[in-house]
């Protein structure tokens, strides 16, 4: 990933600010009200760009997906590609839909906000069936080697037995049960495997 040159700033560039403030100073103090009136302005155009620019942070995090369908109801792959979307929605690049026969435990690959490669392995079940710690052993040991992610999650439209939750916690793996599952489709960015 490319890094961003800094911009330097020059001496000249200070000393002019700096004198552009003084004259400013000087006429303010010469016209009271004139320099009210400006520092209003000036302040209203400081809260508007704010909040341009804190509108413009939160952009699809808070916006929901809207769901087409229940996910229960979705085909596994649907269900992939509704993840996918998710990824997107919420500032991944390079998303890709990988599932399929040998995918090695990766359904989705994408590069999280942050610049990591993350892995997502989709289970769409019943509400009743639970996620094994087999599936959490089988991407513990692709995640890293096969895919080159930093970190990866399983997404469920279910929920995960505890030996499940108990060795995902000691690998590191992000479990997404079905209640963070709808956290993260209506937009709470605090629900994403990568956060």
């Amino acid at each position: 990933m490319p890094t961003r040159k800094r911009r330097r700033i020059s001496g000249w560039t200070i000393a002019g600010l700096a004198l552009l403030a003084y004259l400013a100073h000087q006429w303010i103090t010469a016209h009271p009200l004139f320099g009210v009136l400006i520092l209003a302005v000036l302040a209203v155009a400081a809260v508007t760009l704010g909040v341009a620019r804190f509108r413009g942070l939160l952009p699809r995090i808070r916006r929901p997906l809207a769901l087409a369908a229940d996910p229960h109801r979705m085909s596994p792959g649907e269900f992939e590609e509704f993840l996918a979307r998710l990824c997107v929605r919420d500032g991944c690049t390079r998303v890709q839909v990988v599932g399929g026969a040998n995918d090695h435990g990766a359904d989705v690959l994408y590069v999280d906000p942050h610049g990591h490669r993350g892995l997502i392995q989709a289970k769409r079940y019943a509400p009743g069936n639970s996620v094994g710690n087999e599936h959490v052993q089988i991407v513990n040991g692709t995640y890293r080697d096969a895919h080159g992610c930093a970190h990866a999650a399983i997404v469920t439209t279910s929920h995960f037995t505890e030996p499940a939750r108990a060795f995902a916690k000691r690998v590191g793996i992000c479990l997404v049960d079905h209640s963070r599952l709808d956290r993260w489709a209506r937009g709470y960015a605090a629900a994403a495997p990568w956060n």
